[in-house]
């Protein structure tokens, strides 16, 4: 593995599955592991994974279960809850033999970052979560049915319950207009993906000036080959998890933490997002949360986005633990 920023790439047997992991950096310097979201891939972090090796560290960048060239265990949605997730992540921990490893992680990965510091916060340094806050279990309420009762059945992540249902959908448009469509989406507010039809498939949808055709070509041969299945079923394990969970109900998190966010994220315009960010609720339930960075005119894919900022806010943070 070189040091001099350049990307090798190998396979990981953990927790039952194979993992495909990028890395970058000097063997024995201190690891960043970077956690993808959907529908992304190692892909994401292109751009931190060459600053951090430059910085002194190791980056490793895995596709997570079910996505891209790692495994997509098919024992369905129920083989996709954090306890599995965080499973792969604690084995991969453990086969770069290291004690505790820094985390970045954006969307869905900043989702298994929090169960990561909620289950073995003995194992993580200190955590960069992007776009994605923690949320405290709810024990009165599973998520989906929390989002259905707000936005309704045509909300996303409602849509990507039923398995099968959306997969259809994106196949009529084809891979390329779907993730497209994904990564242009700026709008500050939900997401809906209507049952009568996302768009027509010969829709032109310019990509933003941060993602370029090669990136798209990239990331559309991976999910061609792979499918969104693995990455949808992140979403369909969401209640299963929740059951899994109550144990932890009302637990803190009690890790070191960065959080950044854009200002036109559909996460940050969720709900209530906002005021508990901004409000106490988050450093209630995340007591070391020591920054929260609200970057302005910036949307959901931010590391991708505002990559030198967001790599510079990366290396800022976790230089102190080090």
């Amino acid at each position: 593995m070189a040091s001099d920023g350049v990307i090798t790439h190998r396979n990981v047997d953990v927790n039952g599955v194979r993992l495909h992991v990028a890395e970058a950096g000097p063997a024995g310097a201190p690891v960043v592991l970077l956690l993808h979201g959907f529908p992304e891939l190692w892909y994401t972090w292109r751009h931190q994974m060459p600053a951090l090796a430059a910085a002194g560290y190791r980056a490793v960048a895995p596709d997570m279960r079910g996505y891209g060239d790692s495994d997509a265990p098919s024992g369905g949605p129920d083989q996709y809850t954090a306890l599995h997730v965080v499973g792969d992540l604690v084995a991969l921990v453990d086969s770069l033999g290291q004690k505790q490893v820094f985390v970045v992680a954006h969307d869905w990965g900043a989702l298994i970052a929090w169960s990561l510091c909620l289950f073995r916060p003995d194992r993580v340094k200190a955590l960069v979560a992007l776009s994605v806050a923690f949320n405290p279990r709810n024990p009165a309420v599973k998520p989906v049915d929390a989002f259905r009762a707000l936005y309704g059945d045509d909300y996303y992540v409602c849509r990507f319950q039923e398995p099968g249902a959306v997969e259809v959908e994106f196949r009529r448009l084809g891979t390329e207009l779907v993730l497209r469509k994904f990564f242009a989406y700026r709008t500050p507010g939900p997401l809906f993906i209507p049952k009568s039809g996302w768009g027509s498939p010969d829709e032109e949808v310019p990509l933003p000036s941060w993602i370029t055709e090669e990136d798209i070509k990239y990331y559309t041969t991976e999910f061609d080959k792979s499918g969104f299945t693995g990455g949808l079923n992140y979403y369909r394990a969401l209640n299963k998890t929740w059951d899994l969970t109550s144990p932890w109900t009302g637990a803190e998190i009690k890790v070191p933490t960065k959080f950044i966010v854009g200002d036109l994220d559909l996460t940050y315009n969720t709900a209530d997002a906002q005021n508990f960010i901004n409000k106490g609720g988050f450093k209630k339930f995340v007591p070391l949360l020591d920054d929260v960075v609200i970057m302005k005119d910036v949307a959901h894919f931010i590391n991708e986005e505002k990559p030198k900022e967001i790599s510079a806010h990366i290396i800022s943070f976790i230089n102190k633990f080090n």
